[in-house]
């Protein structure tokens, strides 16, 4: 897909309603809530995710990370939350892309691909055409005890660019942006949108002058 001249910026573990306001009058166009996972920083109960999704104006999206990898189990999990698009951290299992669509009308659906080495590029063209955007982030499916993200580690952008290049829907990036190195990601990837989390957070919350900071950095 051709490069954005002005990224969207998607806020990541929201926890509350005030992070949530906080990230939206910062000039973020989607929050993200993190269901449960494996491992990692910012998972929150399904009915408080439910609870601060309510309260998020359009045309902000509200995305739901979900670790399930069955299209029932995906399906369960929305219908608790109720946000507007569905992040799938994993690969899926049981069922398809397709039956997701035909089961959550109107739900926009974001596949991540972990960036891992010149695989991935494969991997985001073969799933490409059945979701609405790619997540391109720095997780390790192929540990004992998996890795889907918020690891706080950048990959390697140049990878991430030649996905860009190569597929006709829009790239989010993720892993490890903060605002020292946001502009270079920017510049080496030119992304449709970004994707953070640790890197605005201070004792694991959401630092207001981190954000304020990311966003000046990135031109927002």
């Amino acid at each position: 897909m051709k490069p954005t001249l002005r990224p969207r910026v998607k806020v990541c573990c929201i926890k509350s309603r005030e992070e949530a306001q906080i990230a939206i009058e910062a000039g973020a166009s989607a929050v993200g809530f993190v269901g449960a996972m494996p491992t990692g920083p910012g998972p929150i109960d399904d009915g408080l995710i439910a609870e601060i999704a309510r309260t998020v104006p359009p045309p902000v999206a509200t995305f739901l990370l979900t670790s399930r990898q069955s299209v029932s189990g995906i399906v369960e999990h929305h219908r608790r939350v109720h946000t507007s698009v569905i992040q799938i951290v994993d690969v899926l299992l049981e069922g398809t892309h397709d039956d997701l669509r035909r089961q959550l009308p109107g739900v926009k659906l974001v596949q991540v691909i972990h960036v891992a080495g010149a695989a991935s590029i494969d991997q985001a063209v073969a799933v490409s055409s059945l979701v609405d955007a790619l997540l391109l982030d720095s997780g390790r499916p192929d540990l004992p005890v998996k890795v889907l993200g918020g690891t706080g580690r950048p990959h390697d952008w140049n990878i991430s660019r030649s996905i860009r290049e190569v597929v006709d829907i829009p790239v989010f990036l993720a892993g490890g942006l903060r605002p020292e190195n946001v502009r270079e990601a920017l510049d080496t990837v030119q992304p449709f949108g970004i994707d953070l989390c640790s890197g605005v957070r201070s004792d694991g919350k959401l630092d207001q002058a981190k954000l304020t900071a990311f966003m000046k950095a990135a031109g927002i």
